[in-house]
């Protein structure tokens, strides 16, 4: 590797924590706000669909979803994703991040407000519209996952790089309290306009004909923060390293990173040599090196998602089962959408998001591997707490410590494996193959969070809440023992760490000492 390209990395490994790497944090952490944003907010409005498009006259309950119809619209999005990730993952190694940073974008924004709007009035022309914009807008949030990662990992010192990519992640937990907000809100509005009944006192009017506009503003909300960071992303330069490492142009590296951070780089040649560290995803040297790892940050990523999906997509269900929420048919249907996101916006400020910032504030300290299996351990024990004697908890004195026990298991998720699963793979994996790794382990994920999602939603009905949370247990446990199979990168260099800092330091010493002066013994 030649000696400039190593200076402008250089460079950056020790620059000072600087104003645009918050500026770049919130850049990226935007579209992890509209991701989760996205992602979690279906999971509010789902029992009003019920009651707009599936309500039987006469019937002594309110409508709700089909099974399959539940799991298409709570799922289709995972699918999206899944497919984003690869693909975005792969092309952001092909083209650079910069590019295809803002194509991500607009995928978001397009299809956050199309999925609010349907062709036709049926029932079956809504929620086929609704998951045919709900796929597309999962494959943009797809390709923010390794993007959003590769970038910030390539922008960091590495004496606060954990934190930083943690960060940006982090950005997910006020998206997912912005979605509880909104839908509190709107709910509200809508309610104090339009005074209704509850289902048991009148079926026909504890539903009007307005609530039809509820779930849909609270789908299209999502386009607004996205659509606000589309000017800056388009203005970031491309990262020094892709710049450097993979285009090989030392040079314009240097120009780009002067222009936004204070560092100082000379590099003298315009275009540095190919080295011959250029081994691809599939060949022996890949699977010799990182072959491992990558089975390390696939795994534990899916088997995390399992469980977080999982809990996160069912809480309202849980809530349900323990009267946290009171029978459907006793409240008005806004009354419902409230109720559910006022339940999760509590859940979600009491553990979800002090979680992520924990992560934040530790993971440079203690390490990610640590912080790792101490989430996955915490998981699975209050996981076998709320199972074994989950009669207990059901009995209405012993409810609130029910829902503090499932707040922990968030908590510890997030200060835990749900963050450092992002943070890893941006930082073991060679720059010209770190968004597409990023990418794979990402679709492992979100492959864990479709059984999760779909998955619990018929185990919860063939083997009941309690076995359901003991299958969990047992996921949080394999990922605990999967962990010992990632690398543990704090305070080390992105090119230490992928190996790409080899060549320079296997120069022949001869060479070396004549630079430094000396003459080879």
């Amino acid at each position: 590797m030649a000696n400039d390209q190593l200076e402008v990395l250089n460079a950056l490994d020790v620059a000072k924590t600087q104003w645009y790497h918050f500026t770049a944090i919130v850049i990226a952490g935007m579209g992890f706000f509209t991701d989760a944003y996205d992602l979690f907010c279906i999971s509010l409005v789902t029992k009003l669909l019920g009651r707009i498009y599936y309500q039987k006259h006469g019937a002594a309950e309110p409508g709700s979803l089909p099974h399959n119809v539940s799991a298409a619209v709570n799922g289709v999005a995972f699918c999206g994703t899944l497919t984003g990730q690869l693909f975005f993952g792969w092309l952001g190694d092909k083209l650079g991040r910069k590019r295809v940073y803002g194509m991500v974008l607009m995928v978001m924004v397009i299809c956050s407000i199309a999925s609010g709007l349907s062709f036709g009035r049926e029932p079956k022309a809504v929620i086929s519209t609704l998951c045919f914009f709900r796929f597309w807008l999962g494959f943009g949030i797809g390709g923010d996952y390794p993007l959003s990662a590769t970038i910030m990992s390539e922008y960091a010192n590495k004496k606060t790089r954990g934190a930083f990519i943690a960060a940006v992640f982090a950005m997910q937990g006020f998206g997912i309290l912005a979605g509880g907000t909104v839908a509190i809100i709107v709910s509200a509005t809508f309610k104090a306009r339009f005074p209704a009944p509850s289902y048991e006192a009148d079926p026909a009017t504890s539903i009007f004909p307005e609530a039809d506009y509820v779930w849909r503003i609270i789908l299209m909300f999502g386009a607004i923060p996205a659509l606000m960071t589309y000017y800056w992303r388009a203005k970031m330069p491309e990262t020094a390293r892709y710049t450097a490492l993979v285009a090989k142009n030392a040079k314009q590296a240097a120009a780009d990173m002067s222009k936004v951070l204070q560092v100082e780089v000379e590099a003298e040649q315009g275009r540095t040599e190919q080295g011959g560290n250029d081994f691809g995803l599939f060949s022996k040297e890949f699977l010799r090196r990182h072959g491992l790892h990558l089975l390390g940050t696939t795994s534990t990523w899916f088997l995390l998602d399992i469980a977080f999906y999982s809990q996160n997509l069912f809480q309202k269900d849980i809530f349900s089962a323990i009267g946290w929420i009171p029978k459907a048919k006793t409240m008005s249907a806004l009354e419902e959408v409230f109720k559910i996101a006022r339940a999760q916006t509590l859940i979600a400020l009491c553990s979800t998001v002090p979680g992520y910032w924990f992560t934040v504030a530790f993971i440079d300290r203690i390490g990610r591997f640590s912080i790792q299996i101490m989430g996955f351990f915490f998981m699975t024990v209050f996981m076998f707490a709320l199972a074994i004697p989950y009669q207990h908890w059901t009995l209405k004195e012993n409810r609130v410590g029910f829902v503090v026990m499932y707040s922990l298991t968030f908590f510890f998720a997030n200060f835990g494996p749900n963050a450092t699963t992002f943070v890893v793979p941006a930082e073991i994996f060679p720059a010209r193959l770190r968004s597409t790794c990023h990418g794979i382990s990402a679709a492992w994920g979100k492959a864990g969070a479709m059984i999760g999602a779909f998955g619990f939603q018929y185990a919860e009905k063939g083997i009941g809440v309690r076995n359901s949370l003991i299958i969990l247990g047992v996921v949080n446990l394999l990922g605990l023992l999967f962990t010992f199979l990632v690398p543990e990168s704090k305070g080390r260099s992105l090119e230490d760490l992928s190996g790409e800092g080899e060549q320079e330091n296997a120069a022949p010493s001869g060479s070396r000492q004549q630079e430094n002066g000396t003459a080879p013994v």
